[in-house]
């Protein structure tokens, strides 16, 4: 160990005795600086705008747009190879190797001796690091310093496996300049050789595996997976014997083809260590960070250990399906498997599968360009393009021997299947961020480990159909599969009702919508025994089906107001009504509570007050509200061509009205929970993708809110997780000006000038 310490101590005087070791640490503080304070300054004046900061450790630090931490892995790599290139090429090219070679010192102490030194000279940059590390620790509001101990850990890591690679390339010339091009070229080639025989099912976990891309990523953002420890370790030890072996070669002039063997042999191990520690079930974990925020929460775990037995996630990717064949073709597998990372951490016996086959599919964009092809021919043509194996695919005879994806008009989808049988679809959604989140994924894996809510939406009456896609139907929030937030998708189950018998057990929510016509006497009797065993019940309305809905209304001491709810507007219709979530509607769930927070409003065209008795045996909530300057216009009908006045003589009243009611009543030992809309459009299919300029309208979020409420809190699956503390600033901008200065120029400007008196001195000498 001490001949380690000594080379290592010798080769450490060598490199701070050069200008470049120097600047290569001035150059480093000074890049780091500038990202530290441009992120930091950044939040200093967003807090001084009065906007509330969320995270700002991670802000800083893991942001990858513009965080310390992902900026330096963005360059340390054009560092490294400056620092590693002379360490052994100079002494091959001096002659000093000789003295090596005839001195008591072995192959192994060299390496790790030149290694060491490049380790001490890491934390000399991890030490520069750790100056904004102290800093952030005294200027932010409970800093998260697990978060960034892990970060450095991961870009120390780094530097260590990026100097083993330049130790191994120094030693195979004696040319300075060559090593440090064989070091770059070599970093090159683990950045990328996971993008290589991706599509070859035996290769890929081998070079994905290999790739060091990335590999700093998850410490960086406060996790620390045994994987990634282990790669570090593995490629570190990997390039040191490489080195070790070259340098036996040419101290004993071995043959090639024993020399090359050794390096196969040693390639070939740490391969087969990499890929038994990238098993699932080898792999462990550790969340850093002060809320977990790496980690599943709580609601999605105790869903995943009820998933006792097999579970496997098959995905079918229809070559046709353009938008999506890039999510899970042969070349992006690994990269897929990743959305799932989180749930096989909890569950490590899930199965990923992959089936790719071609069928039609509906494309008016495809009809343009492949006007005469048929679809075999389309898919061909499209799978040549792309550069995909066409003998991967099944044709449409045979993928519908094994599944019949009509229902999903053969687009991507997902089935999640357990060895018991139990099955359902997971979708991707025509959204920005296109792929389902936590509360999808959880959602249908709750679906297949428990018994969910069962919505019935009742027909026979002229209801809203879920059906059909016109503008005031119901497909969209009920089974609209590429909506995300419809209710197929978040975990409940749909059913027609009609109420000519009595409602199923199962059904746990009813949703009557704008009846047309009113009940029959059966009807009426079997509604009410649904209403006695304390059913739940979504209600919505139209002003002009009042007479109808009034007699179901009066049931729970609600009734319509008459007349159409109006707001004056200079830019939208009299009758748009923008009503805002209540103080009470608040308290009642954090959905409508994130909305009374973010100001987001319910939008309702053509909807009617709700007015409702104060002593009858339901508590009434007033969920949304007009404006106070709202009122009940009946006169006027027409509300394009002609503009309402307010007329109290025939009934017009301006005041806030309640345009959403939430009821609940203890019933059968449990509480009954109904919801009231003076609006049956305000969650069609039109309204639900209707956008207002200047209006933040989140109509979804009383669908998600409500059924929310009625399913006592079950699904949509809570996700939330808790506010991260370190959301305040103890710096002004004034402030922050200084200390950009300070850390920008003043500091690297200190080191430059060591430097210099360091080199001045050694050549004075």
């Amino acid at each position: 160990m001490k001949t380690i310490y000594k080379i290592a101590k010798t080769e450490l005087q060598t490199l701070f005795y050069s200008p470049v070791a120097w600047l290569v640490i001035v150059i480093f503080t000074f890049q780091t600086a500038m990202t530290f304070t441009n992120m930091f300054g950044g939040l200093v004046r967003n807090q001084a705008l009065g906007y509330e900061l969320v995270s700002v450790t991670s802000n800083v630090f893991s942001n990858p747009w513009g965080g310390v931490f992902p900026a330096i892995q963005g360059y340390l790599f054009l560092y490294i190879p400056l620092l590693t290139m002379g360490l052994m090429s100079r002494e091959f090219g001096s002659g000093s190797i000789r003295l090596l070679y005839s001195s008591p010192v072995t192959n192994v102490q060299i390496i790790l001796g030149k290694f060491l030194s490049m380790m001490i000279y890491g934390l000399v940059l991890v030490g520069i690091m750790l100056i904004f590390t102290l800093f952030g620790a005294f200027t932010i509001k409970d800093f998260d310093l697990p978060l960034v101990l892990t970060g450095l850990l991961g870009v120390y890591l780094l530097i260590c496996a990026y100097a083993a690679v330049g130790l191994f390339m120094s030693s195979l010339t004696s040319y300075q300049v060559v090593a440090a091009m064989l070091t770059l070229a070599m970093l090159g080639a683990l950045n990328y050789v996971k993008d290589m025989w991706q599509d070859i099912e035996f290769i890929r976990d081998i070079t994905y595996w290999l790739s060091i891309s990335g590999r700093a990523g998850e410490f960086v953002i406060g996790l620390i997976c045994s994987e990634d420890l282990l790669y570090f370790v593995i490629v570190i030890v990997l390039f040191l014997t490489l080195a070790i072996i070259r340098l036996q070669a040419c101290r004993q002039k071995s043959p090639w083809f024993l020399t090359l063997g050794r390096y196969v042999g040693v390639v070939l191990l740490a391969c087969f260590l990499g890929y038994l520690s990238s098993r699932p079930k080898l792999m462990g974990y550790y969340d850093v960070t002060a809320t977990k925020m790496n980690t599943l929460t709580p609601n999605s775990q105790d869903v995943i250990s009820r998933l006792e037995g097999g579970l496997t996630i098959t995905s079918y990717l229809n070559a046709l399906d353009e938008q999506d064949i890039w999510t899970a073709s042969p070349s992006q597998v690994k990269t897929d498997q990743v959305r799932f990372k989180q749930y096989v951490r909890f569950k490590p016996d899930i199965k990923l599968k992959y089936v790719y086959y071609y069928d039609t599919i509906q494309s008016l964009s495809q009809d343009q360009r492949f006007p005469n092809l048929n679809t075999e021919q389309r898919a061909r043509e499209i799978m040549r393009i792309h550069g995909l194996d066409s003998s991967l695919f099944l044709s449409p005879g045979q993928i519908r021997e094994q599944i019949d994806l009509s229902g999903e008009k053969n687009m991507f989808v997902r089935l999640l299947e357990r060895e018991n049988g139990e099955k359902t679809f997971l979708r991707v959604f025509d959204d920005m961020q296109h792929h389902p989140g936590e509360s999808e994924i959880t959602a249908a894996f709750k679906r297949i480990a428990m018994e969910l809510p069962t919505v019935g939406f009742l027909v026979g009456h002229g209801e809203r159909d879920i059906h059909r896609t016109g503008d005031r139907e119901y497909s969209g929030f009920a089974l609209e599969k590429r909506f995300r937030y419809a209710l197929i998708n978040q975990g409940f189950d749909i059913l027609n009702v009609r109420l000519t018998d009595e409602v199923p057990d199962n059904i746990k929510i009813l949703v009557i919508a704008e009846m047309k016509e009113p009940l029959t006497e059966t009807e009426e009797i079997n509604l009410e025994r649904y209403i006695a065993r304390g059913g739940n019940l979504f209600i919505t309305c139209e002003p002009k089906r009042s007479e109808i809905m009034n007699v179901l209304l009066e049931k729970f001491g609600v009734r319509l107001v008459t007349g159409t709810l109006v707001q004056l507007s200079e830019n939208f219709s009299p009758d748009l009504i923008v009503a805002q979530p209540s103080q009470e509607a608040a308290k009642l769930n954090y959905y409508f509570d994130g909305m009374k927070q973010n100001n987001r409003c319910l939008v309702m065209s053509g909807a009617a007050g709700l007015e409702y008795d104060r002593n009858n045996e339901y508590n009434v909530i007033p969920l949304f509200i007009s404006d106070s300057l709202s009122w009940n216009e009946v006169e006027t009908t027409n509300f394009v061509d002609e503009r309402p006045v307010l007329s109290v003589s025939v009934g017009e009243m301006q005041k806030s009205y309640a345009t959403v009611l939430a009821l609940s009543r203890e019933i059968n030992n449990k509480e009954q929970k109904i919801m009231i809309l003076g609006d049956a459009d305000c969650i069609s299919n039109g309204e639900l993708s209707m956008h207002r300029r200047g209006i933040s309208a989140s109509n979804y979020t009383v669908i998600m809110g409500g059924f929310y409420w009625m399913s006592d809190n079950e699904v949509p699956i809570d996700v939330r997780r808790p506010t991260p503390p370190d959301n305040v600033i103890y710096l002004n901008e004034a402030k922050i000006g200084t200390w950009q200065v300070l850390m920008t120029w003043i500091l690297p400007g200190i080191l430059l000038m060591i430097s210099i008196f360091i080199w001045i001195r050694r050549r004075g000498r």
